[in-house]
Order: structure tokens, then sequence, then C-alpha cells
């Protein structure tokens, strides 16, 4: 454990120092974010705005969820698109041969070798707007402490998602399309799934788990979730996990080598 936190100090930092080497697109990307975030607060306004209100969900709680999605819009952007962009460019470039002779982990190599600062505004941006909803509600420490560990949940099952998609670059190396088909699925988790009719519900939440992403994890910080939701994030992601780790291995016997 030791030597991979080591090794992931060390690419996060020459990353981050290679990339700061362009501080205007921190400010692009900033204002970017603002944009985005603006327009999905904008979005969300005109359902409250009448005084119509999602079943269960005032405005601060409907600020909560949108809150976290705006946190996981950040992770995608700072710790998954990069190395998914990656992971397609070395099996095109037929450069995956000298990551899998590396006496490490290939999947963590891969998942984590670079990082983009550019979505830390939305990170940030999340945070906030979680800390004045939650301000407004009057939620304690505990309230925040408590939702990290589904939010934690949803990190690890956003993450096997996107990286399986990126192992099946190994047949189709042209994935983008694929991945903004699922990017454009968890837009729905701008709202709480109470948002949708019920078909949509179950769909959201068994075939495409964005529940588990924004709802769930809301839910926790309001205190009104049930424990068996929080085990089913835990039992999603540990079962997505160990997926992505199998799909991969499973991927890597039809790789051909740039040797071969």
């Amino acid at each position: 454990m030791e030597r991979y936190l080591r090794v992931l100090s060390i690419f996060w930092r020459t990353t981050f120092a290679a990339e700061m080497e362009y501080r205007l697109n921190f400010v692009v990307s900033t204002l970017s974010s603002l944009g985005q975030l603006v327009g999905n607060l904008f979005g969300l306004f005109l359902f409250y705005r009448t005084g119509y209100t999602f079943a269960g969900w005032d405005w601060e709680q409907a600020l909560i969820v949108l809150g976290i999605f705006t946190l996981f819009q950040g992770f995608s952007s700072t710790f998954l698109s990069p190395n998914l962009n990656q992971i397609v460019k070395h099996i095109q470039q037929g450069t995956l041969d000298f990551v899998l002779l590396k006496p490490i982990s290939s999947q963590f190599w891969l998942s984590t070798y670079t990082l983009s600062p550019w979505g830390i505004p939305n990170l940030i941006f999340g945070a906030i707007l979680i800390g004045y909803a939650g301000g407004r509600l009057g939620l304690g420490v505990s309230n925040y402490l408590f939702s990290l560990i589904p939010l934690f949940f949803g990190f690890v099952i956003l993450y096997s998602l996107w990286f399986m998609l990126g192992a099946m670059s190994i047949w189709f190396v042209k994935i983008y399309n694929v991945t903004e088909v699922l990017r454009g699925l968890l837009e729905a988790g701008r709202f709480p799934m109470a948002a949708y009719p019920v078909a949509y519900r179950f769909f959201f939440t068994f075939v495409i788990p964005v529940a588990f992403l924004t709802t769930v994890p809301a839910e926790a910080l309001l205190g009104r979730t049930e424990l068996i939701w929080t085990l089913g994030a835990g039992i999603l992601a540990l079962a997505l996990f160990l997926a992505s780790r199998a799909f991969w291995q499973f991927a890597l016997r039809f790789y051909t080598s740039a040797s071969s």
C-alpha cells in the first residue's frame, strides 16, 4: 500500500505541475463550470418558481442533490475522463505494452496516471452548494460525516462503470459515443429520483444506478435514508469494482500488443 501511495503521489505531482504551466486554462475552466452551474440552477428553479416541489423535496433539499451531482461532475472531469482518454490512446498507439510490463497493477496505473485540475472548480462549487443548502436546513457535522459513506460508494460505482467502458476500447477503439451516452444518462442525477415517473425511477436505480450517485447520498445527508439503501450502495459498489477488475483481465486476453 505504501508503494502505491508513493507512486500515486509522483503521478499527481508531476501531472499537476505540467498542467499548471497553462494557468489561464484554470480561469477559463472556472468560468465554464460556473456557467454550467448557473444553467443547472436555472433549470431547477423553473420547477420551483411557482411553488411546485418534487415529492418530499423542498428547494434546499433539491439543491443538495444538485450539489452532489456537481461534485460527481468534478470527480469525472478531474480523475475519470483524462485517464479514460489515455486508455484509448495507449490501445490505439500500442503503448499499452509498456504499461503491462511495469511491476504495478495495470488497472491502478491506467486509473490514476493523470488528472485534470480543470475539474476542481466543479468540486469546489458542489461543496459550496451543499454547504449553503445544509446551512439553510440546519444540518450538523454528523449529517455530513454520515453522508460520506454513500458518497464514497457512489464514487466507486461511477469509477467502475467508466473503467469498464475504457476496457471496451480493446474491441471498439472509438468508444467516445458510448461515454457520451453514459454521460447523458447520468445527467438525470441533477434532480431527486422523486422527480421522475415510476418506470424511470426503476431504470435509474436498478439498470443505470444514478440514484445511488446523488439521491441516496443526499438522503443520507438529510438523515432520512434507510439503512438498506446504504447497504445496497455498498454491495453495488463492491460488486462493480470487482467486476471492473475481472472485466479488465478478461479484456486483456484479446489485446494484441504492438510487438505481435
